[in-house]
C-alpha cells in the first residue's frame, strides 16, 4: 500500500499504549486515517478497538495513556469528550446515548442548546425545531422533531445520532457497531448515508463485526489483534474478501463459519405455542403478536426470522413469563402438557430460558462479578438451607469459564469490564447452569466477532445434542440459514411462512415477508 501524503492524513494515532492495572489493552498501536475516507477497524472482541476510540474521543483522557494523537497536523491532548468535539470529532457508541422521554429535537441539541439571542439561558424553540427539521432531512428522516425518541425504532435512532453529530459540525465521525441492531435493509440504508457524507467530505471510522458491510463501505481496513496493530489493507476497489479480513483478525483462515452438527432433531415435539395473542402495552388496540402458532422438537434449532419490528422479541418475552404485553391469550405446551407461564419464575420452573438481546440492560448485572452473574438464575443449586455456598458458586463459575473459553482475569472480574463476546458467554453460562429444556436465544451473536460467534454456535450444537430445544431469533439471515433446522418467518406480528432449511434461502425468506406486506 502506497504511503499517503501527510496533507492527506486527517488523523494519526502514534504508539498508543493503554493499561488497566496490570492488563495492557493497547500496545504501541498506530493508526492513520486519510481525509474523506471511511476507515474500518476490525478485530476480535477484546482486541482493543473500542478502547482505542475511547482514547481518541477523550473518554480516556490525556495522561491515562502513552503516545500521541495528531489531528489535522496538531498534537491534541483531550481531557474530555467536549475537547474532542470542539475539534470536530464525534463518537456514536453501540449503546445509543439518547434520552427516550425527550423529543428528537431536544436530543439533537442536548448539551449544545440553541438559546435566544437576548439570553444565554432561554431556549429558542422555533430555531431549535427548524434546525432539527433541517438535520433530519439531511439524514433522510421525515419524523416531526417533537416526536419522542422512545416512539421511533432503533434504525431511526441511529440516524438521529448521526444528525446530532452533524449538528456539532463533525469532521471525523466514529461509529461503533452502527448496524448491530439493524436488519439488512436498514443497515444498507445507513451505510449508503455514511458513503454519501464521505463523498461530501466527511471522514469516518467504523467498527463492525459484519464483515460484508466492511467490504462494502470501507476504503481502508486496519486489523487489531490482542491490542496491537496487525495490518492496514487498501479496499478502495471494495474487493477485499471476508475470508481475507478474518485471516487477519484471527491469525488463520476460518474454513467454515458454522460448525457441523452430528445429531438430528427428534420427531417428538418438546415445546409448542398455539393461538398466541399479545396486545401492545402502549396501544392496547394494536396486536404485537397475532394468533401465532409454532413448535420446536427435541434436539432442534428453530429460527425466527423477520424485519425489525416484526414482533419476534415481543413474542419471546411474552412467552417468557408475560415479560411483555397486555391482554395475553393462547396456549403453551411442554412435552404435550399445557403449562401456564404467568411469571418469569413460572417459566424458569418449567425449564424455559430467555437469553435477551439486551445483555447489558436486561441480561447481566454489569457491576457484579462473573461468579454472581453465572449462578443468578439458579441460586438454589448453590445454596443449602437458603444459605449461599460461596465456594460452590465460585467453582461453578470457574467450570463455565473453562467450558465456554471466557477471556477474563478471573471469575471475580466485574462483567461490565469484559468485551461484548465474553459478556455474551457469561449470559449463556447463566442459563446453561439453570439447565433449561427450552432456550429462546434472542440475537445471541449481536455485536460479537466471527471467532466468538463460532464458539457460541458450537455451544448451541452441544445443547441440542443433549435433546434441548432452541428457538433462535436473528436478524442475520446467513446465521439463520447456517444454524437452524427449520425456520419460521414473522411479519407484522404474524407467522407468514414456515420452511425446512433445505427449502430456505435469503430470497425465499424475504419474498415471504414482502408477500405478506402486500396483503
Amino acid at each position: 500500500m502506497a504511503a499517503a501524503n501527510n496533507d492527506d492524513i486527517l488523523l494519526e494515532m502514534r504508539n498508543i499504549t493503554k493499561r488497566f492495572g496490570k492488563v495492557t489493552a493497547l500496545s504501541d498501536v498506530n493508526l492513520k486515517v486519510k481525509r474523506g475516507e471511511v476507515h474500518a477497524l476490525v478485530g476480535e472482541n477484546g482486541a482493543g478497538k473500542s478502547t482505542l476510540m475511547n482514547v481518541l474521543s477523550g473518554i480516556y483522557p490525556f495522561g491515562t495513556y502513552e503516545g500521541d494523537i495528531i489531528f489535522d497536523g496538531e498534537v491534541c491532548k483531550f481531557h474530555t469528550i467536549k475537547d474532542s468535539e470542539e475539534k470536530g470529532i464525534a463518537i456514536i457508541h453501540q449503546e445509543l446515548a439518547l434520552v427516550p422521554f425527550l423529543s428528537i429535537a431536544e436530543n439533537l441539541f442536548l448539551g449544545n442548546e440553541r438559546t435566544a439571542a437576548f439570553s444565554g439561558k432561554v431556549m429558542d424553540w422555533p430555531r431549535t425545531f427548524q434546525r432539527a427539521k433541517e438535520l433530519l432531512e439531511l439524514v433522510g428522516l421525515k419524523e416531526d422533531p417533537r416526536t419522542l425518541i422512545k416512539d421511533i425504532g432503533v434504525g431511526k435512532q441511529q440516524l438521529v445520532e448521526i444528525a446530532k453529530a452533524i449538528a456539532k459540525n463533525v469532521r471525523l465521525l466514529i461509529l461503533d457497531e452502527p448496524t448491530a441492531s439493524l436488519n439488512e435493509t436498514d443497515s444498507k440504508a445507513l451505510l449508503d448515508l455514511i458513503d454519501r457524507f464521505r463523498a461530501e467530505g466527511m471522514t469516518a471510522i467504523i467498527i463492525s463485526h459484519k464483515l460484508n458491510e466492511i467490504s462494502y463501505i470501507a476504503n481502508t481496513i486496519t486489523v487489531i489483534r490482542d491490542g496491537s496493530t496487525i495490518e492496514t489493507i487498501d479496499n478502495n476497489n471494495h474487493d477485499v474478501s471476508e475470508d481475507r479480513i478474518i485471516a487477519g483478525m484471527v491469525g488463520r483462515a476460518l474454513t467454515d463459519r458454522f460448525p457441523k452438527r452430528d445429531t438430528k432433531p427428534s420427531s417428538e415435539v418438546l415445546f409448542e405455542v398455539k393461538d398466541w395473542v399479545v396486545h401492545n402495552p402502549l396501544n392496547e388496540e394494536r396486536l404485537a403478536c397475532d394468533h401465532v402458532n409454532l413448535n420446536i422438537k427435541k434436539g432442534e434449532v428453530v429460527g425466527l426470522s423477520g424485519l425489525m419490528g416484526a414482533g419476534r422479541t415481543e413474542l419471546a418475552k411474552s412467552i417468557f413469563g408475560h415479560s411483555y404485553g397486555v391482554g395475553i391469550s393462547g396456549h403453551v405446551y411442554i412435552n404435550g402438557k399445557e403449562v401456564h407461564l404467568n411469571t418469569v419464575q413460572d417459566a424458569i420452573n418449567h425449564g424455559l430460558a430467555y437469553v435477551t438481546e439486551d445483555r447489558k440492560g436486561d441480561g447481566l448485572l454489569l457491576e457484579s462479578s462473573i461468579t454472581i452473574n453465572t449462578t443468578l438464575a439458579a441460586l438454589n443449586k448453590v445454596s443449602s438451607h437458603n444459605v449461599l455456598d460461596k465456594d460452590k458458586e465460585g467453582m461453578v463459575a470457574e467450570d463455565y469459564r473453562k467450558q465456554l473459553n471466557t477471556k477474563c482475569s478471573s471469575v471475580s472480574q466485574n462483567v461490565g469490564n469484559l468485551s461484548g463476546g465474553n459478556q455474551q458467554k457469561v449470559l449463556l453460562a447463566k442459563w446453561m447452569f439453570a439447565d433449561p429444556d427450552i432456550l429462546i436465544l434472542d440475537e445471541p451473536t449481536r455485536g460479537i466477532d466471527v471467532g466468538a460467534k463460532y464458539e457460541i454456535y458450537c455451544i448451541i450444537n452441544q445443547l441440542v445434542a443433549q435433546g434441548k430445544a432452541v428457538l433462535m431469533i436473528s436478524s442475520e439471515l446467513p446465521e439463520v440459514l447456517g444454524m437452524c433446522d427449520r425456520i419460521y418467518v414473522m411479519n407484522e406480528g404474524k407467522i407468514v411462512a414456515e420452511m425446512p432449511r433445505s427449502e430456505a434461502s435469503q430470497e425465499t425468506i424475504m419474498s415471504a415477508i414482502l408477500r405478506s406486506s402486500d396483503k
